[in-house]
């Protein structure tokens, strides 16, 4: 209870009350004046001698504060000229008392077991060897925030426990003090922060400075935090535009010790006053590396071995700009910072050599942007950003060094043309620069920008001049010129000139020919500037028509006498500009597509049309390179006529660089990747390939010496140590991977993901081994037993699971259920097995307790309390991570959230030895070298390295160097390096290494280069690796290696039952499974030898192409064998097992039968007409017609076909399919329509439907197939109709179209996943699936046909497992894509296969080919047009025809993967489904797609109307609510809520207001309630009345009150005005609510008060009506009825819901259904307080509806069935259409339209006049 009465804040100064001096005591002479900057009374203390004159709380040394709070704020006035001092006594927790003084007459900090004594320096001028010193003039009020807990714990290892008292000594002005637990930012007003939704807390009003309107409060005052590694504290000063937390300017004459710094600037211009005050720590060092002095490096060193502190200096400079005199005068604020705290060294040796880490290698590229990556002048390096640190990467030896001292990301970097000077910017504003000398590494100058945000810097040839671009703190452009010239010769940085500007700058350059000319490009303006005067002024080019265009880059000529700037632009515009005329001379235009006249893509001219946006550029003496967002690097001479090299790339490119010499091209791209062109010999060179998110955790394996990383951006990467490159690359769209381990002893990797998944993959045949899915919840840990037996993990829903991975394929063994805690985030310490692979740690069931099992037995050994040793204290302990110690397999590692780290023993939980105050925050991440030499341990940016083996007060060294929170540390296998993730991957060299490698390891050293391999042709491995790259060859290569492999999420199970991932194995041929021996010389033509058949799925696959390279294959001597053939054929599969292709049609799982012996009205007298289908079924296959000639368009949704007219939108509707349609053929004249679906229990197999397309009418029903038809196809002359059943049948059929009759039926030996007819042969038909095409031949003999089969074995070179897609192309062409993303070309008269690219990285499932265009389709939701207008040309040419012949035009990503398509036959336009349920137009001439139908994926759980009846909204488990308009049943509005159910759904009722007032309410299965507006289309309220999910909600009859009912039975009444929930009604509690409806009554109707009646219907027969009056909180039980159970065979859980309903002729009358024994509908009379009529029906009912304009009432059935009965006659009509159970009925508020829902299918009904 101490710490309540302080919460939030205590004024100490007022609840003393200082002005009565009865409980605080003043000396000397202290005043009360009056201050005309704060505008109220302050309290000046003022004297010669500063102890003689202070204010003093309490009264008496005898007495305590007591005060408990974190945080204390002074805010303080220090007078000009003057001392002060500021003493605090602090009590420990073992009851000592601290005196902490602050002054400015200290020179230097001082520290005792009792006092700490901080030098604060007010300085302006102060020279660097005399920093005390008095308050300069105009000294500004300052807010002092000190963290009394990390104060102690850093300086003396103590924990705080209260603030005993304060004494402010002369000469100051004091406001108040205040005390606090919460870190405020003072420079944020409560009204900024809630209106920016800023995640800070701002200073309450009672503590805030006043700011006059429209400026900054760091212009008028200054905020000091200290320490600044304070845990709570530096998240909200970061957000406060605070400057880095440590920032290390050039070496310093000599090592001066720690002060406190404060700035006094004036009020122009000035940065950011937050100052991050660092005391006294641990040994810090920013990562040092060898050949840095400790001058240079600003590294600090302590400890050394003679025991001596030796400190460190880091210095902020900031540049101010004064009023007085007529130049730019500079003055220098330093900030000084000192690591540990005095240490007593006899009792221990030193901690080995200091430091004992150097940084060795960084993965990573950008941070805060991709484009900065240049040029060293000799060509031989190349400088580029990682985060916080800059990379200098040497081309031919791979070394990296590092440029150390920013604390944020680098934003911008700049070289002279000597490469002499480096410039950098940090991203954070206020932005800080630094100045480096670019051979030392050493930090030359280091000072604040006016410029608040850079975002460009340009340096002049001569390093004279740098000119520096981006936003001041309003927003706008600033330019600034500073002279450099003095910086190398130890002066500083002036700024020479500075401007702001209202036009928008992306790039700027100094000329190198005159650094007094500039040149600046940005949307819709070119400028040239001059430097004269002090002056920079600018004056714009006229660029005529094109002043509208987004210029993105610009380069000077670089001939002496050329006077030419080259500006590119977002349009795909190059502009050639007379810089000194200020005249464009031309402007060409990238085009962004490719001619089918032109082949070959570096043909590619400039002319009109469709531009590609070119990002960069850069221009040599010869040439201009230049990058553009489609991927594409283009070289081009300098006349642009025609592309000289073309180099695609994995994504968009930021930045390109020619070399110095004109011969290199480096590159980046937004992907993350840095590369280089060689131009003379062709090649490509990967640099650096990188994250491009945050890092979640690593793993290292032990044989091969590789890394494997996940990330945020939901890749699985694998990195070889040794060359720090990237081997695969597992992509995951879908889920996210947030654990990952090796297996010990074999080359497999496991991963676990947000979804609950695991899945385990090869990492020498690259695929994926198996997936297993016991998890719920987010993998939070994963770990192998040391002996490679057991794998575990667990997820965030508690589950731990174990699994024996002995084998190849692990296998689950246990799950055990609510073990783990469910509090915790994926960590790579969330589980620990011992050495000796015998007992398993975790943190659970709950976070207070350490759980140790047998690894073996999941038996609970040990179960450790952790909050115990805490008991004292208020804060209740929680443990945090966990690790087993190597050396001692009994010691258990914990890391707490109380910052400590204690050793149990494992076998008794005794605590073995405890480490407190390891770091300021929680530590997550822990590691033990092999020896426990070293303890790692990583929390917030910082890394610690322990001496673990020294019991008592074990020394330890600070690292930083990550911008942002380090994720996971870990040793290498070796013990030699060190590895940490966050940012970017960090590997770091052990100095002095805790033991040797161990005999036998992969590798001594991750610098040594791979030995390469024997026995490669020296040219097939040049072109493979330019290959991968994307870039143009010099040959077609053979297959051979290629890219790293990708994921792709595959739509089912695999025959193992787990499901899998579909990986592309890319790496090498399995050796255990196939042995290729490659091409052998005949007599003939070459041709692929086979040694040993190999299975469909094992095969190598991928060409050298890399993404999209061409394979072209050899000519094979003859025809294969048939045991050739028969070789190549994968083992057949069980009946049922479902291939690992998404292409199969699987239907939907359906409880519900269609009823039988239901008699349906007849033609004509119908009282509904089926006016709509609302929704696509993307869960069919080539279930899309159009024909562009006729206009005919059809689709199917459930087991209706839809005809569609594309103008009108008007709908027929084809009944007649009981079950779900899987596929649709149309005859190629266009007057015939096959239909297919499934069996069900009404069909005693599959129905394959004729329709006539003229009349609309079924011609004939044809039955073969017993289980689904996966494709139709006609022949050339429509007389055939073949059709093929799916895995589960294996069934070929052919039937005659003129009789019907069935004239064969084959039986398939495995699966088929596609086929078609050829077009110009009726007799020949192309199957694909498992390893082989087959070519099927029509063989007429007399009225016997028979089949002649070819079976085809994809070629070896292929590497391709299956085919799964196919078309035909020009004669003789059939194009087949694969399960890998292939495309492979087939010569059907020379039954061979001669032409493969890589297409995509998943499963081809849609082929389409028309002309020179071929459209293909996959699972990874990628839609691509390719131009292979060339492939007849290959044909012929054979070998000799080039690979970049067939190339991509467009691409586009929908909604879902491609499972339908149709093309014009122009192939410009088409109609693409997905599995989402869309239908997509897609125009690849405008390159856009439009959305053409679309309906909910999921269920749908509710349907209602607006007042007006012009919209309606539907929600569904897909977490959206959707809004349509019912005239034309187009989608509106789509509101999305993830990883939730909208279960309920209610309009605001017409009283509530003008039109623009209405809005939606919805419930979610989290028990939240949504307010949504129409009109603002937004989300107005979230509240969570219920803990449960939401089953109904209504809206009072005034909607000012919302009724919300929930899964226990709960009813709770809320106000949306307030967001209150104000009464919660019990009476149905234990059943679920079912129904809410509400309607208004007259006030005293029924006996009892209110205006309005509503009833709640609960799934346990029970309906409650009430009457209410929520404006008064009156609400009454009116009536209450019950009844009996129904009568059903099924099981209870089965039963009908509880229907009821007011009926709209009669409010007084009930309608009631699945209440009783019997099928019927009530009515009950709340008059009468009796049932008044019954309604047989033929079923339980699923849904209800009454119609407001006749007496009439709509009936929905599980039994798939609808029936409208008339309630005055008892007549009724059923109808069809369903292919589910009618699980919702709503009429429209007119009742001329009825909406039915079975699952998702939406069908709108149109009432007639019955």
């Amino acid at each position: 209870m101490a710490r309540v009465w302080q919460h939030p804040f205590l004024n100490v100064f007022r609840h003393f009350k200082v002005d009565e001096w009865k409980r605080s005591t003043k000396e000397g002479d202290v005043a009360t004046v009056m201050d005309k900057t704060l505008k109220c009374t302050v309290y000046r203390i003022r004297g010669s001698v500063c102890a003689s004159n202070y204010i003093q709380l309490p009264k008496t040394s005898t007495q305590s504060l007591g005060l408990t709070g974190r945080f204390l704020y002074l805010l303080f006035r220090p007078l000009s000229t003057k001392h002060f001092v500021i003493h605090l006594d602090l009590s420990t927790e073992d009851k000592q008392v601290i005196r902490v003084s602050l002054s400015n007459l200290f020179k230097e900090f001082k520290s005792t077991a009792t006092w700490l004594q901080f030098p604060f320096i007010c300085e302006a001028e102060t020279s660097r060897k005399d920093l005390a010193g008095v308050a300069p003039l105009g000294a500004r009020w300052t807010c002092l925030q000190l963290d009394l807990h990390d104060i102690l714990l850093v300086y003396l290892n103590r924990c705080y426990s209260h603030l005993k008292s304060v004494r402010l000594c002369a000469n100051l002005l004091v406001r108040s003090l205040y005390i606090s637990d919460l870190c405020f930012d003072p420079a944020v007003t409560a009204g900024e922060a809630r209106r920016a939704k800023l995640p800070v807390t701002p200073m309450p009003r009672e503590m805030s400075f006043p700011v006059p309107k429209g400026e900054s409060w760091h212009d008028h005052y200054i905020h000091i935090w200290f320490p600044s590694g304070s845990s709570a504290a530096s998240e909200p000063v970061q957000r406060s535009c605070s400057p880095p937390d440590a920032v290390f300017p050039k070496h310093v004459p000599q090592l001066l010790p720690p002060r406190l710094v404060a700035f006094t600037k004036s009020r122009q211009d000035s940065p950011s006053s937050v100052v991050p005050l660092l005391g006294p720590t641990a040994s810090l060092g920013l990562l040092p590396e060898d050949g840095l002095s400790c001058e240079c490096s600003e590294v600090s060193v302590v400890g050394g071995p003679n025991g001596n502190n030796q400190e460190f200096l880091a210095c902020m400079k900031a540049t101010d700009k004064h009023a007085a005199g007529n130049g730019l005068q500079m003055s220098v604020c330093k900030l000084a910072v000192v690591p540990t705290a005095p240490e007593n060294v006899s009792k221990h040796k030193s901690f080995l050599p200091d430091p004992v880490l150097r940084l060795k290698g960084v993965i990573g590229l950008g941070g805060h942007s991709t484009k900065w990556a240049l040029w060293t002048k000799d060509g031989a390096a190349v400088v580029y950003p990682c985060h916080a640190v800059i990379v200098v990467l040497h081309i031919d030896t791979r070394e990296q060094r590092f440029f150390l001292g920013h604390t944020d990301k680098v934003s911008a970097l700049a070289l002279d043309g000597s490469s002499l000077l480096l410039a950098s910017a940090q991203a954070r504003a206020p932005s800080v620069l630094r100045l480096w000398d670019f051979q030392t590494r050493g930090c030359l100058s280091l000072f604040q920008s006016p410029v608040h945000t850079v975002c460009s810097l340009s340096f002049s040839d001569s390093g004279a001049l740098l000119c520096c671009v981006g936003k001041d703190h309003h927003g706008k452009t600033m330019v600034v010129a500073w002279g450099t010239d003095q910086v190398g010769r130890g002066g500083e940085a002036v700024i020479l000139a500075k401007v702001n500007t209202d036009i928008d700058i992306q790039a700027f350059e100094i000329a190198f020919f005159n650094e007094t000319r500039m040149a600046s490009c940005g949307r819709g303006s070119v400028r040239l500037w001059r430097l004269r005067g002090g002056a920079l002024r600018s004056c714009p080019v006229d660029l005529g028509e094109h002043h509208a265009l987004e210029f993105t880059d610009l380069a000077f000529g670089k001939a002496r006498d050329d006077c030419t700037l080259y500006v590119c632009s977002r349009s795909g515009h190059i502009l050639e500009m007379d810089y000194q005329r200020m005249v464009v001379r031309h402007t060409r235009r990238l085009l962004s597509t490719h001619t089918p006249s032109s082949p070959l893509p570096q043909k590619q001219t400039f002319s009109s049309g469709p531009g590609v946006a070119i990002s960069s550029l850069s221009v040599s003496q010869a040439e201009c390179a230049v990058g553009s967002e489609d991927g594409y690097l283009r070289l081009w001479p300098l006349d642009f006529s025609s592309v000289l090299l073309e180099a695609e790339h994995e994504g968009p490119i930021s930045s390109v660089r020619l070399s110095p010499d004109g011969l290199r091209v480096l590159s980046t791209t937004s992907s993350g990747h840095l590369g280089f062109l060689d131009i003379p010999s062709r090649e490509y060179s990967v640099l650096m390939r990188s994250h491009m998110a945050p890092v979640l955790a690593l793993a290292t394996e032990y044989n091969q010496g590789q890394l494997a990383t996940v990330s945020q951006d939901h890749t699985v990467r694998v990195w070889d140590l040794a060359t720090l490159q990237q081997l695969y690359d597992f992509v995951s769209p879908e889920e996210a991977p947030c654990a990952v381990t090796f297996h010990p002893t074999q080359p497999v990797l496991f991963c676990g993901f947000s979804r609950g998944a695991l899945r385990s993959f090869s990492l020498e045949a690259a695929v994926a081994l198996v997936e297993h899915r016991c998890h719920r919840g987010t993998i939070t840990g994963l770990v192998a037993s040391p002996d490679g037996s057991l794998l575990f993990s667990a997820c965030s829903q508690g589950t731990l699971a174990q699994y024996c991975c002995a084998a190849t394929c692990c296998r689950v063994l246990r799950v055990a259920a609510n073990v783990v805690c469910q509090d915790a985030r994926p960590s790579a310490n969330a589980l620990a097995v011992s050495g000796d692979s015998r007992l398993l740690a975790f943190v659970g069931p709950f976070k207070y307790t350490v759980t140790i099992m047998d690894a073996a037995s999941l038996d609970d050994l040990l179960r450790v309390d952790i909050s115990a040793p805490d008991l004292a204290s208020d804060h209740v302990d929680s443990a945090v991570a966990v690790c087993f110690s190597p050396a001692t397999p009994s010691h258990l590692l914990v890391s707490t959230s109380s910052n400590k780290i204690v050793v149990l023993d494992a076998t008794s939980g005794r605590v073995v030895r405890e480490l407190c105050g390891v770091h300021p925050v929680v530590c997550p991440s822990l590691a033990l070298s092999r020896d426990a030499h070293f303890l790692l341990t990583a929390a917030d940016r910082a890394i610690k390295v322990w001496d673990y083996l020294t019991l008592s007060n074990p020394s330890c060294q600070v690292y930083i160097g990550h911008s942002e929170p380090v994720q996971a540390v870990a040793f290498t296998p070796d013990q030699q390096h060190l590895l940490s993730v966050g940012d970017a991957i960090f590997l770091w060299d052990i100095l002095a290494s805790a033991e040797r490698s161990p005999p036998g390891s992969a590798r001594g050293s991750p610098g040594a280069p791979p030995p390469c391999e024997a026995g490669q042709n020296a040219t097939q491995l040049e072109d493979a690796v330019s290959g991968a790259k994307g870039l143009p060859r010099q040959q077609v290569p053979v297959p051979s290696q290629a890219t790293p492999p990708q994921l792709s999420i595959c739509a089912g199970p695999s025959e193992g039952g787990d499901g899998t991932f579909s990986v592309s194995d890319e790496e090498r041929p399995s050796e255990e499974n196939c042995s290729i021996t490659g091409l052998c010389q005949a007599s003939g033509p070459p041709m692929l030898v086979q040694k040993k058949a190999c299975g469909a799925g094992d095969r190598p696959r991928g060409a050298a192409g890399g993404p999209w390279g061409l394979s072209m294959l050899p000519y094979p001597c003859g025809q294969p064998s048939k045991q050739g053939i028969q070789g190549t054929r994968r083992a057949r599969t069980q009946a049922a097992a479902r291939p690992d292709s998404y292409v199969h049609f699987t239907a939907r799982y359906k409880a519900s039968l269609m009823a039988k012996n239901v008699s349906f009205p007849p033609a004509g007298g119908e009282w509904l007409h089926l006016k709509a289908v609302v929704g696509y079924n993307g869960n069919g296959r080539a279930n899309v017609i159009w024909r562009p000639d006729t206009g005919f368009f059809a689709y199917t949704h459930g087991c209706l076909v839809v005809v569609e007219d594309l103008h009108s939108g008007a709908q027929q509707h084809w009944l007649g399919h009981s079950e779900e349609i899987s596929t649709l053929a149309l005859s190629h004249d266009a007057q015939v329509l096959a239909s297919a679906s499934g069996c069900g229990g009404a069909a005693s197999g599959c129905q394959i439907r004729i329709w006539d397309v003229p009349g609309g009418h079924c011609q004939q029903l044809l039955s073969h197939h017993c289980t689904a038809v996966q494709a139709l196809s006609f022949s050339l002359d429509d007389r055939l109709l073949v059709t093929l059943g799916d895995y589960g049948d294996r069934t070929l059929a052919l039937w005659n179209m003129d009789t019907y009759e069935l004239i064969s039926s084959t039986r398939l030996p495995e699966p088929v996943h596609g086929m078609a007819f050829s077009p110009w042969d009726a007799s020949e038909l192309a199957c694909v699936g498992q390893g082989t095409l087959t070519f099927w031949r029509l063989q007429l003999r007399g009225d016997d046909i028979s089949f002649q089969v070819h079976r085809e074995p994809i070629p070896e070179a292929v590497e391709a497992g299956e085919l799964t897609s196919l078309c035909y192309g020009a004669a003789p062409l059939l194009y087949c894509g694969s399960n890998a993303g292939q495309v492979c070309v087939w010569d059907t008269s020379a039954s061979r296969c001669f032409l493969a690219w890589e297409a995509d990285d998943g499963e081809i499932g849609v082929l389409l080919c028309s002309g020179s265009r071929l459209v293909s389709g996959s699972n990874t939701r990628r839609l691509r047009l390719w131009a292979v207008g060339a492939v007849p040309e290959l044909r012929r040419k054979g070998s000799g025809a080039r690979s970049s012949s067939v190339f991509m035009e467009h691409e586009l990503t929908l909604d879902g993967a491609i499972v339908s398509a149709v093309f014009h036959d122009s192939m410009d336009m088409g109609v693409v489904g997905t599995t989402a349920g869309t239908l997509w137009y897609v125009s690849w001439a405008e390159g856009t797609s439009t959305r053409l139908i679309s309906g909910h994926r999921s269920k749908v759980h509710e349907v209602v109307f607006s007042p007006s009846e012009s919209h309606c909204a539907t929600c569904g488990d897909d977490g959206s609510v959707r809004v349509w308009s019912l005239a034309s049943m187009e989608l509106v509005i789509q509101f999305q809520v993830l990883n939730q159910s909208c279960l309920c759904l209610a309009w605001s009722p017409p009283s509530c207001g003008r039109p623009e007032q209405q809005r939606l309410a919805a419930g979610y299965s989290d028990g939240t309630l949504r307010v949504f507006s129409i009109s603002q289309i937004s989300m107005e309220l979230k509240m969570h009345p219920h803990l449960t999910a939401l089953t109904a909600i209504a809206f009072s009859a005034d909607g000012q009150t919302i009724l919300s009912g929930d899964k226990d039975g709960l009813v709770a009444v809320s106000r949306p005005c307030t967001g209150m929930t104000f009464r919660v009604l019990r009476e149905h509690w234990g059943a679920p609510i079912s129904t809410i409806q509400s309607t208004s009554k007259e006030y005293g109707g029924f006996g009892v008060k209110g205006t309005d009646l509503w009833l709640a219907a609960s799934r346990d027969q029970r309906v409650s009506i009430w009457a209410s009056d929520w404006l008064r909180d009156h609400c009454e039980l009116v009536d209450w009825l019950s009844f009996p159970a129904p009568t059903l065979m099924k099981a209870p859980d089965c039963s009908p819901p509880s229907l009821a309903a007011f009926c709209p002729w009669d409010r007084a009358l009930l309608a009631c259904a699945g209440l009783g024994p019997h099928p019927e509908v009530v009515f009950y009379s709340l008059c009468q307080k009796q049932v008044v009529e019954k309604i047989p029906l033929p079923f339980f009912a699923v849904s209800l509806s009454l119609s407001s304009r006749a007496r009439l009432m709509a009936v929905g059935f599980a039994e798939r069935v609808l029936r409208l009965v008339d309630c005055v006659s008892g007549a009724a009509q059923d109808f069809p259409g369903h292919d589910d159970g009618v699980q919702l009925c709503r009429f429209a508020p007119s009742a001329s339209l009825l909406f039915t829902v079975a699952h998702n299918q939406i069908l709108v009904w149109e009432v007639t006049d019955c």
